[in-house]
């Protein structure tokens, strides 16, 4: 994440072939979205706190100043000020985020986005993927209607984007979505945060098992970068395949 951000130099760690711009140099004079600012560590959070009032950063290993003038927006789905009571989130930073906050319920006590999201998710897959996907049946939108989405619109997403890579057909269809919407409960995780991570992995796997887990064409299914997927197979385990 921090290389992310703040970007790095040659030689800054293993695989770091070439210099690299973080997001905070290239929306300079913009705005950045940071997401699930919660999950940032100590480290990062100092790095940012120092860019919101210095308005400057050194990308990783280097030693070069680099000014910048962004504005953020920052999104979590934590209790941040439980997280700055214990310690684990820095109160300076969460008073300097915390100018104008905007609470959104969760996904279900809302359930009427629901469908503009899933015709949102339908449309950007078809994109990104080069699917011509029309849209979902009447009993699969009646079961993502039904289920209590404690991932929120993330976890709809990635229920979405496993359906693209399942079907096969012009309409997403009750068997296409992930087991645990099929069976309307919600699975035992600590999180939702750990509910997202296992639906990005059953989306990999099945586009692995649909590519015969060929990396080039299962990239393709998945519509990133081969480098992405090695990256996101490492992640989660995958890569003894």
């Amino acid at each position: 994440l921090e290389s992310e951000l703040f970007g790095y130099e040659r030689g800054a760690f293993t695989g770091a072939t070439r210099s690299k711009p973080g997001r905070f140099e290239l929306a300079d004079g913009g705005t950045l979205f940071l997401d699930e600012v919660g999950e940032m560590g100590q480290a990062v959070q100092a790095k940012l706190l120092r860019v919101l009032d210095q308005r400057e950063f050194e990308r990783l290993g280097g030693t070069k100043t680099i000014r910048t003038d962004v504005r953020i927006i920052a999104a979590t789905n934590r209790d941040l000020e439980t997280d700055v009571a214990s310690g684990r989130f820095r109160r300076d930073l969460f008073y300097r985020l915390n100018v104008v906050s905007i609470h959104l319920p969760p996904l279900r006590e809302r359930r009427e986005d629901i469908p503009l999201l899933v015709e949102h998710f339908v449309r950007k897959l078809n994109e990104k993927m080069g699917r011509k996907v029309k849209g979902v049946s009447s009993e699969a939108m009646r079961l993502l209607m039904d289920y209590d989405w404690p991932g929120n619109v993330r976890e709809l997403e990635n229920a979405i984007e496993s359906a693209f890579v399942i079907g096969r057909r012009d309409v997403i269809r009750p068997e296409d979505l992930p087991e645990v919407v099929r069976r309307k409960r919600v699975p035992a995780v600590p999180e939702g945060r750990g509910l997202l991570e296992e639906g990005e992995r059953q989306a990999l796997l099945a586009a692995l098992e649909r590519a015969g887990w060929n990396r080039g064409e299962a990239a393709r299914l998945l519509g990133i970068s081969r480098a992405t997927l090695w990256r996101k197979m490492r992640k989660h385990g995958l890569i003894q395949k």
